[in-house]
């Protein structure tokens, strides 16, 4: 690839930066208003039961919202606050062998709902992050997975998309923007999984 030339487009700016922070500190502020807080602890308190009776949880989307879905994954898996026992829970994003086999057998609408029946089961929390809310692999995997009695959560936009019609739990992030609401789904993760790590396990001394 042959380097770039010329000047900045845009030069870098100390402006644009406090810009970008005021508006997430914004989308933050509009989220203590609404009903997003109490909708974060009825995910958090569903996902508590499933994992107590031996259940997992299950999150996909696409992107920056497939990196979402591993990083959470992987809080639960791992630790978040403090070390205790890992927690069932699987990013269907990071099979990269099944979504190519998937998307090349069958199509790229089907790459998480196929995953979804084959390793969900009545119970398990199924968790899917598109800031649209219509992401059509993800719609998918939320039918699918609510038809097989798993319980089905969305973490998307201010529009809410089809998945709003889908999830059982649908959790808005009052922005259009892609950025902020990826911010905010992370935000949101991280509290939910303190929750979760809080309340099936004593903290150490």
């Amino acid at each position: 690839m042959a380097g770039i030339t010329g000047p900045d487009v845009v030069a870098p700016s100390v402006e644009l930066v406090r810009q970008r922070l005021a508006e997430t500190i914004a989308v933050k502020q509009q989220m203590q208003q609404g009903d997003v807080a109490a909708h974060t602890v009825e995910v958090a308190r569903v996902m508590i039961s499933a994992l107590r009776a031996g259940g997992k949880v299950i999150f996909f989307g696409n992107g920056g919202s497939a990196q979402d879905a591993g990083h959470l994954a992987a809080e639960l898996m791992g630790r978040f606050a403090f070390d205790r026992p890992g927690l069932a829970a699987i990013s269907l994003p990071d099979a990269t062998a099944a979504i190519t086999a998937i998307g090349n057998d069958y199509s790229y609408d089907e790459v998480f709902a196929r995953q979804v029946l084959a390793a969900g089961r009545a119970g398990d929390v199924v968790i899917g992050l598109t800031t649209s809310g219509n992401s059509p692999n993800v719609v998918r995997a939320l039918e699918a997975a609510g038809q097989a009695g798993m319980t089905t959560v969305a973490l998307t936009g201010a529009r809410g998309g089809k998945v709003a019609d889908v999830a059982e739990i649908c959790i808005r992030v009052p922005s259009h923007d892609t950025g902020r609401i990826q911010e905010a789904c992370l935000h949101l993760g991280h509290s939910i999984c303190e929750m979760v790590e809080a309340a099936l396990f004593p903290r150490p001394s």
